[in-house]
């Protein structure tokens, strides 16, 4: 079986994690916020997961787009779960304005304009990073 990125420790910036999954931050240029939900353990599918378990990433991945909607404000947030090219469970969550250079297509798709987005402040990213442990954590109590 050939290596998986996912089942390494991330070089991403880790905005939370505990046992189970770690959120990232992935630093995307044309979309500031962009981050990934990364179950830990290699599994493949959602429904390779107890159902206790994919109510878990799922709690995990709503708490991260409340976050995300708190703290920097989309016009509108993506979530996306593919997996053809890493085949280990993960969810992306990203942050779309009317403005980037997709919208309103797929952010995987042909750029639609030229456009360039600030990147997340020192400030925003510790915000983020307070709320989505703030969201994450009151999610997993409940």
């Amino acid at each position: 079986m050939s290596s998986c990125a996912l089942c390494e420790l991330s070089s991403q910036d880790i905005l939370w994690q505990d046992d189970f999954c770690r959120i990232v931050l992935l630093n995307d240029a044309d979309y500031p916020a962009y981050c990934r939900v990364e179950l830990l353990a290699h599994i493949k599918e959602m429904t390779d997961l107890p159902p206790a378990e994919r109510s878990r990433t799922m709690k995990v991945v709503f708490a991260v787009e409340a976050a995300m909607r708190e703290t920097i404000q989309p016009d509108k947030i993506n979530l996306a779960s593919l997996g053809n090219k890493t085949p280990h469970m993960h969810w992306h969550v990203i942050p779309r304005f009317e403005g980037d250079k997709h919208f309103p297509n797929s952010h995987w798709g042909e750029p639609t304009r030229d456009s360039e987005v600030p990147p997340l402040t020192k400030a925003v990213r510790d915000q983020l990073q307070r709320v989505v442990a703030e969201r994450v954590e009151c999610a997993l109590e409940g």
